[in-house]
C-alpha cells in the first residue's frame, strides 16, 4: 500500500520483487505397481524406506516381485516410493469374525470385524473385548494384536448405539489400520474370556475350593482361606484382585504361560464403586485361544464362574491372499483409477517399475501394458523402467524378441537386459530377478550425486548386492544390442556389475530421435514440469509486457542455475538456453483470447557413449 505523506521528512517502502522463483521438482521418486502380501487396493500410498513397506505392505514374499523391487530399490539409493497393491480382479477376501452378545436381549450376533485388507494376513489378527469402561453397564473396550506383524491398537468406551459419540463403527473404521467393523445390533458384544454370571447384592460364600483347568491340565486351590489371605474381599473389585492373585500362584500348564499371566477384571454396576454387584472377566495370559481358563465343579458353579465361556482373543479366519494381477488388471481403468491409473492422483512420481511383466509368458501381454503404461508417462512425465522378458535367456534371443517391442518404440521408456541374480533373502539362494527395481535405486543415486541430467550409467552406476548377471555379455553382443535400443547390463572385473546403456526405446540408431538417450529425456521432462509449476502464478495475471519480462525474469534464472550446474552444454547462458515471451510469441490475437506463450529452448548435453583414444606412434626425438 503507497504511503500518504503528511509531514515533511523521508519516508520508507519496501516494495516485493518483481522476479517469482520456479522451484525444482523430484526427480526420481519411483511407483511400483503389482502384487504385495497385503495393503490396500489400488491405492497409491508413499513409503520412505523397506521398513515403511513392510509395515504397510507386508514385506517380503515368493509370490510378489514387487516386494523384492522395493526391497532392491531401498538398497541401490532409492529413497521415495509410491506403491500400488493390485490384484487379480474378484480374488482375495478378507479374514473375518462375528461377535456374539448374550448381555441384552437374548444371544444374537453383535459385532462384524473383519481385516481391513483381503490377504492371508489377517488370519493372524487377534481380537479382545472387555467391558473396564467408565460406563461399564454400556460400553465396551476393543483391542486387536497381529500376530504375525507385532501390531497392537486399542480402542475404548465404544458403544454399538448409532447415536452415540463413541459409536463403534465410526471410532474403529476410522482409526483402524488393521481392522473394520460393522455393528450388527444394539447389545455390546460378550467381553473376552471366561465370563461369570451377575453377582446379587452380597457376595456368595468365598471359603471355597476352586478347580481351574487349561486343556488337560487342572489345579485346585482355596478361593479365601482366612488364616493366609486376611480379611475377606467386601466388593467384586476385590474379589477380582483376590481371584487373579490365586490364579497367578498356580503352576503354569506345559508349553503354555496362562496362569501365570492370568487377568480378572470387575465390570458392570457397583463393580468400581464397591459393593457385592457386578461381575468377573478372567482373561488367559496367552493369546492362543486354546488357552481358556475354565472352573469346574460344583462350587466354582455355586460361585458363579461357570455361567459361560469365551475364548480369551477371537481369532479371525478365512482370509484369502488375491491372485497375481493380469495385464487387465495392471492397466486398470482410468474411471475407477485402478492399476497404473491410481498414480493420476498423485504428483511427483518420476519412475515407473512393473516388476511382474517380465514373468509374463506372452510377449503380447507384456506389449499391452507396457503401450498403456507409455500413455500414462506421456501425460504425467513419468519415465517406465521396462524389464526384458524373462524368457531372453540368450544375446540371440534378445536381438530376435526386441521385434516384438516396435509398437512402443517411445522415449518416456527405457528397456534393460539381462536380469540380475541375488541371493534371496528369504531362501538364502541365489535366484534371478528382474532388474528394474535395483535400476530405479541406480537412477535416484545418481540423480542425488550428479543431476538428472548425468546418464544413469558408467562406473559409478554400479548394481549394489547384485552377484551375478542371467547372461553374461561380451562387448561383441552388446555391439549387436546397443544399437537396437536395448540397454545392457554388464559384468566388469574389480568393479562388479554395473548398467551400462542409457538410451530410450527410441533410441535405436535406425530411428535416429532426438530423444534417443535416458537423461536427455528426463532432464526436458524435469524442466517442462518445474516451470509448469512454477508459472502457476501467470494464470489470471494482466496479460502485458510487465508480465511478460517477469516470465523471462522467472524462467531464465531457473535455466541459469541448471546451466551453473552442468545440465546444459555450452560456455555461455546464450549457448545453453533461451526463453522468449514478447510481442513476437504472443499476439494481439493471444491476448484476446488469454493466452501467453513462452519459448524455452534448451540445448541439452548428451552422455559421451562412445569413447574413441586414437594412439599414433612417433619416430625419432622430441624437441625440448
Amino acid at each position: 500500500m503507497p504511503t500518504i505523506p503528511s509531514y515533511p521528512g523521508v519516508y520508507v517502502e519496501e516494495l516485493p520483487s518483481s522476479v517469482r522463483t520456479v522451484q525444482t521438482v523430484t526427480t526420481s521418486v519411483t511407483a511400483f505397481v503389482g502384487h504385495t502380501r497385503r495393503g490396500p487396493l489400488d491405492q497409491p500410498i508413499r513409503v520412505t524406506g523397506f521398513a515403511d513397506f513392510e509395515r504397510r505392505f507386508g514385506g517380503l514374499s515368493a509370490r510378489s516381485a514387487v516386494g523384492h523391487a522395493v526391497h532392491q530399490f531401498f538398497g541401490n539409493g532409492g529413497t521415495v516410493a509410491v506403491v500400488v497393491r493390485v490384484a487379480k480382479a474378484g480374488s482375495g477376501k478378507a479374514a473375518g469374525v462375528t461377535l456374539r452378545s448374550t448381555q441384552g436381549r437374548g444371544e444374537c450376533d453383535a459385532l462384524a470385524v473383519h481385516a481391513r485388507e483381503p490377504g492371508v494376513w489377517g488370519n493372524g489378527l487377534r481380537v479382545l473385548v472387555d467391558y473396564d469402561t467408565a460406563r461399564g453397564d454400556e460400553t465396551f473396550n476393543l483391542r486387536v494384536h497381529d500376530t504375525r506383524g507385532d501390531a497392537r491398537e486399542v480402542f475404548t468406551d465404544l458403544s454399538a448405539r448409532a447415536s452415540d459419540d463413541r459409536f463403534a463403527e465410526t471410532v474403529v473404521n476410522a482409526g483402524s489400520r488393521l481392522i473394520r467393523v460393522e455393528v450388527l445390533g444394539d447389545d455390546r458384544p460378550d467381553p473376552s474370556g471366561t465370563v461369570s454370571k451377575p453377582f446379587g447384592h452380597r457376595l456368595p460364600n468365598l471359603a471355597v475350593d476352586l478347580t481351574v483347568k487349561i486343556g488337560d491340565t487342572e489345579r485346585e486351590f482355596t478361593l479365601h482361606d482366612p488364616d493366609t489371605d486376611g480379611e475377606a474381599p467386601g466388593s467384586v473389585a476385590e474379589l477380582a484382585h483376590l481371584l487373579e492373585r490365586k490364579l497367578r500362584a498356580q503352576p503354569d500348564a506345559p508349553g503354555r504361560h496362562a496362569f501365570a499371566g492370568a487377568e480378572v477384571t470387575a465390570f458392570g454396576p457397583g463393580a468400581s464403586a464397591g459393593g457385592g454387584r457386578g461381575r468377573l472377566q478372567v482373561v488367559a495370559g496367552s493369546t492362543d485361544p486354546r488357552d481358556l481358563v475354565r472352573f469346574v465343579g460344583e462350587c466354582a458353579n455355586d460361585l458363579g464362574l461357570e455361567a459361560s465361556v469365551n475364548p480369551p482373543v477371537f481369532p479371525l479366519d478365512g482370509g484369502e491372499d488375491g491372485g497375481a494381477p493380469g495385464p487387465r488388471d495392471l492397466i486398470g481403468s482410468e474411471a475407477a483409477k485402478t492399476g497404473i491409473q491410481a498414480l493420476r492422483d498423485v504428483d511427483d512420481v518420476n519412475l515407473l517399475v512393473l516388476p511382474e511383466l517380465a514373468g509374463y509368458e506372452s510377449t503380447d501381454d507384456i506389449v499391452t501394458v507396457v503401450s498403456a503404461a507409455q500413455r500414462l508417462c506421456a501425460e504425467r512425465r513419468i519415465f517406465l523402467l521396462v524389464d526384458a522378458p524373462g524368457t531372453w535367456a540368450s544375446a540371440d534371443a534378445a536381438r530376435a524378441g526386441i521385434a516384438a517391442f516396435e509398437p512402443v518404440r517411445d522415449s518416456h521408456a527405457g528397456l534393460y537386459f539381462p536380469h540380475i541374480q541375488l541371493t534371496d533373502p528369504l531362501t538364502g539362494r541365489l535366484r534371478s530377478f528382474p532388474p528394474s527395481g535395483a535400476l530405479a535405486g541406480v537412477f535416484a543415486r545418481t540423480d542425488s550425486e550428479r543431476g538428472v541430467w548425468k546418464a544413469p550409467a558408467g562406473t559409478e552406476a554400479r548394481l549394489a548386492g547384485v552377484r551375478s548377471l542371467t547372461v553374461r555379455l561380451t562387448d561383441r553382443e552388446m555391439g549387436l544390442l546397443n544399437p537396437l535400443g536395448i540397454n545392457c547390463l554388464r559384468m566388469f572385473p574389480v568393479v562388479g556389475p554395473l548398467v551400462w546403456g542409457a538410451r530410450t526405446l527410441q533410441g535405436a540408431d535406425a530411428l535416429d530421435s532426438e530423444w534417443s538417450y535416458v537423461p536427455v529425456r528426463r532432464l526436458a521432462l524435469y524442466v517442462e514440469e518445474s516451470l509448469r509449476r512454477g508459472l502457476q502464478w501467470v494464470v489470471f495475471e494482466p496479460n502485458g509486457e510487465q508480465l511478460w519480462q517477469q516470465i523471462r525474469l522467472g524462467a531464465s534464472a531457473y535455466l541459469n542455475n541448471l546451466f551453473r550446474r552442468g545440465a546444459f552444454k555450452g560456455t555461455t547462458p546464450r549457448e545453453a538456453y533461451f526463453v522468449q515471451c514478447d510481442g513476437d510469441t504472443t499476439t494481439d490475437e493471444d491476448i484476446a483470447n488469454g493466452v501467453v506463450n513462452v519459448l524455452v529452448g534448451i540445448a541439452p548435453v548428451k552422455p559421451a557413449e562412445f569413447v574413441v583414444v586414437k594412439i599414433q606412434q612417433l619416430a625419432g626425438r622430441f624437441a625440448p
